[in-house]
């Protein structure tokens, strides 16, 4: 209550709320468990809204929200207020107080009366009048992880969130009406769609999406299975094309499929490789549900990479430009380095049963959560 500083609420739920309700899982400690609810209940007044669709800041202290400035007309940001979901679930289950669940379904509640533009979700909403602001949309930043909770949550419900799971087919039945595009060169990307005109540009965020087409592959409908997972395996290779034409074999945090140009960054401030793991994420997810080796191969050269270009005396640093020949770092190791980047590279060269996805989710931070398995409503259930 003390500090008056503002705080993302996107951020400290997926960092710090998901890490807590994970290091009680994995421990069972239950000191993780108080200190998960207690801060959960510090995010609540982010809900305080005319639509129950949360504030991006909050101030901890007075309680008082607000959006991010530049956001599109005071808007929130998709991405921020639908990557609160799994988290939220778990609170509610681990402490029996329903608010946390009621504030995260009332989101889906607000979404799914709204009219969606061919069937696709803006990235920005308005959390006072419930109306989309500007008509972008992008499976990168801004979006992606909503499509992911909605996924996961399906997942992590054993497959009983009927709700999640549907609005998850829809969404990625309308991506790849709209999205998906093959470029001249033979690579399936995901492009970026401005009020219905698209940006052929892939963000490295949005190589994610490779793995969450894969996890979600299983449960598609009309025999829908292979396409998902050969899908998830088209964005593997794009993204991983993207890492392989770059001097020091690290992807860019943007790349083109434009004017004779594909996965390539062509703008300085798109050429900077911050430590990101989503390429790494889809290699694991691949490898786990195809066990094709040349995931394994491919997460193996960007070890290589990782350990050349960007291993410095006090950890591992971004660098500026990976077309360039010789290293400029950032001096700075990000903490989704730790949290995803080398889990996920520790979970490709494991064996499968270590933290198996029929029992265990990872939330966007690669937190891993148990799936709340139907069976059993007791809150010890899988300590597996």
């Amino acid at each position: 209550e003390s500090s008056n500083a503002e705080i993302s609420v996107f951020e400290v739920n997926i960092r710090f709320v998901g890490g807590l309700l994970s290091a009680y899982y994995l421990s069972g400690e239950e000191v993780f468990r108080k200190k998960a609810v207690e801060l959960g209940e510090k995010l609540l007044p982010a809900f305080n809204t005319p639509t129950g669709i949360p504030w991006a800041l909050l101030n901890i202290k007075s309680g008082i929200g607000r959006n991010w400035p530049w956001a599109s007309g005071g808007s929130s940001i998709l991405a921020e207020f639908g990557t609160l979901h799994l988290e939220f679930v778990h609170l509610s289950h681990l402490s029996g107080n329903p608010v946390f669940a009621e504030k995260v379904m009332n989101i889906r509640k607000v979404l799914n009366r709204l009219d969606k533009p061919e069937g696709l979700y803006p990235n920005y909403l308005n959390p006072s009048s419930g109306q989309w602001g500007q008509h972008h949309v992008s499976i990168g930043g801004l979006g992606d992880s909503f499509y992911e909770y909605l996924l996961k949550a399906w997942l992590m419900s054993d497959k009983t969130d009927e709700e999640g799971k549907k609005m998850y087919y829809d969404a990625v039945q309308a991506i790849e009406t709209h999205l998906i595009r093959k470029s001249s060169g033979g690579l399936t990307y995901i492009a970026e769609w401005k009020g219905g005109l698209l940006e052929h540009k892939m963000g490295h965020l949005t190589c994610f999406a490779g793995g969450m087409f894969a996890l979600g592959a299983d449960g598609a409908p009309n025999d829908k299975t292979g396409h998902h997972i050969e899908l998830g395996a088209e964005i593997a290779r794009t993204c991983h094309e993207s890492y392989d034409r770059t001097s020091m074999k690290l992807g860019p945090e943007a790349f083109r499929f434009d004017g004779g140009v594909e996965a390539i960054a062509t703008r300085q401030n798109e050429k900077y490789y911050i430590l990101r793991p989503e390429v790494i994420e889809t290699y694991m997810y691949m490898w786990r549900l195809t066990h094709d080796p040349k995931y394994r191969q491919w997460g193996w050269e960007a070890v290589e990479a990782l350990e050349k270009h960007c291993r410095v005396d006090g950890g591992y640093s971004g660098i500026r430009d990976v077309y360039n020949n010789h290293e400029s770092h950032d001096d700075v190791q990000q903490s989704f380095f730790l949290s995803e980047t080398l889990k996920y590279l520790y979970l490709l060269f494991s064996e499968d049963d270590l933290l198996p996805f029929e029992h265990w989710v990872f939330n966007t931070e690669a937190h891993p959560l148990p799936v709340l398995h139907k069976d059993n409503g007791n809150k010890e259930e899988n300590q597996k």
